[in-house]
């Protein structure tokens, strides 16, 4: 999937889309199928994924594939790329609220038995979604610090998220993991740079690197809350549990 980043390009677009609204197209609330027809005239290859409403009367939300997201106004003459904050007593990401609102849906799909899971002894406090690869050093530096954030209440939920795309080393060796006997001492060898048996079944590696992607996860491990927030990668046991808001 590919990401939109290129700013001079964004403003090109924006430049563009106020040309073409300057020229006779009424100043009036624009339906949402006009504003992609428009935005895909100008630039055929922008990945749009959905339009959705947003608390600011006027403003629609366009969200591209990899988590970017453009904000225009109804009457299709501005365009804005980034995040929508709301400034009440507090300052609130709205666009942030809406990406975890997202991934808690999205999250909330996929069955138990597709995860590789690992879970405390003595109760769970909170659980935490983790899209990891097996050779990152961060993953495996997290994966070290298991028993230790078992141990705090925090189950952890491995999704699968080959950096190097689908079809690649660390593909196979996730694919053997998913489909091994056992699925926590494959995964736990594999994070410690041993091998385990190749293996091959029907598996879920593809579709969750997929959702990855769709979720906007770039990088690994990606921690994602119950509540759909999206941690800032690795943290040590402790500093997860206070980003739980576990004492």
């Amino acid at each position: 999937m590919r990401e939109f980043r290129s700013l001079p390009r964004l403003a090109a677009l924006v430049l563009a889309l106020s040309i073409v609204v300057g020229s006779g197209v009424q100043a009036a609330a624009t339906s949402s199928n006009t504003l992609v027809l428009r935005l895909k005239a100008l630039r055929p290859d922008l990945p749009i994924v959905m339009v959705h409403p947003t608390p600011v009367a006027g403003i629609q939300g366009i969200e591209l594939e990899g988590g970017t997201f453009l904000y225009v106004t109804d009457d299709g003459r501005h365009l804005f790329a980034g995040d929508l904050w709301a400034m009440d007593s507090t300052l609130t990401n709205l666009t942030d609220t809406f990406r975890n609102s997202k991934r808690t849906a999205q999250l909330a799909k996929i069955p138990r038995e597709e995860m590789v899971v690992f879970s405390p002894k003595q109760g769970t406090r909170q659980s935490v979604f983790v899209f990891t690869d097996v050779e990152c050093g961060y993953c495996r530096k997290l994966h070290q610090e298991m028993q230790a954030i078992n141990n705090l209440g925090i189950e952890v939920r491995y999704l699968a998220y080959p950096r190097d795309g689908i079809g690649s080393e660390a593909y196979t060796k996730l694919v053997s993991a998913w489909c091994a006997d056992d699925r926590q001492t494959a995964m736990t060898r594999l994070k410690a740079g041993q091998s385990v048996p190749a293996k091959t079944c029907a598996n879920p590696v593809a579709d969750q690197y997929k959702l990855g992607r769709d979720l906007g996860i770039t990088g690994t491990p990606a921690i994602i809350t119950q509540s759909g927030e999206l941690l800032p990668g690795y943290l040590p046991a402790k500093e997860l549990a206070l980003a739980l808001g576990l004492k």
